[in-house]
């Protein structure tokens, strides 16, 4: 044991490091999705049949698509179209695209729960459906998706391990790295995980808090 948490402090700052960057691109993936995702729901739900396909096109090929092939098509694939992304870039595009698809749908299926009758009584007294989407729906459909898109959030956060196969020094890259130099593989994934722990337990306990204020 004592061997374990010598190895520990050695790798720690190599680890951290991978952490850091692993949050910086669940971060950059969220400031970029979230406001995508929310176009897209309003897309699909547009009356528009051109819009409302191309979201919904937009949609289904970011749900359906792996985030390893969304990772690997960005890395490997963009280049023979002649945009070349670096790991960090190609992370941030696949991760992006995947979380506004996912995260459309949370937004759509909040707004929609919003009764049809606040809708129509919104009408009723004069509002434009522009001025009802923004004062009556949003402010309701959004609060009952926020713990819902918290929890997408934490999800990204893991996804983030897959960018190992685009050679990005993420956490996992990095506990990797060091098993491969040491041939300590288990202490290195070991530490690695409990590093994911430190961060995905408190933003669970967070979600949980946030759902139980949003029902009450």
């Amino acid at each position: 044991m004592s061997v374990f948490f010598e190895q520990a402090g050695s790798w720690l700052p190599q680890l951290w490091g991978g952490l850091m960057l692993s949050l910086g691109v669940t971060a950059a993936s969220l400031l970029i999705g979230l406001p995508l995702g929310f176009f897209l729901s309003l897309g699909v739900m547009a009356r528009e049949r051109a819009l409302r396909y191309a979201a919904l096109a937009v949609v289904e090929i970011g749900r359906g698509a792996p985030s390893l092939v969304l990772l690997q098509f960005a890395y490997f694939g963009l280049p023979s179209t002649g945009l070349v992304l670096s790991s960090f870039g190609a992370s941030i595009v696949a991760l992006s695209l995947s979380t506004a698809a996912y995260t459309s749908e949370i937004i759509r299926a909040g707004l929609q729960s919003v009764p049809a009758g606040q809708r129509e009584a919104a009408l009723a007294t004069g509002m434009t459906r522009l001025d009802t989407m923004r004062f009556v729906v949003m402010p309701q459909g959004l609060r009952i998706a926020i713990p819902a898109l918290l929890g997408f959030a934490i999800l990204i956060f893991q996804t983030t391990s897959l960018c190992f196969a685009i050679a990005l020094p993420e956490l996992t890259s990095r506990a990797y790295e060091i098993g491969t130099n040491t041939f300590r593989y288990l202490p290195a994934l070991t530490l690695a995980g409990l590093l994911y722990l430190m961060v995905c337990i408190p933003a669970t306990m967070l979600v949980s808090w946030v759902e139980a204020r949003a029902t009450h």
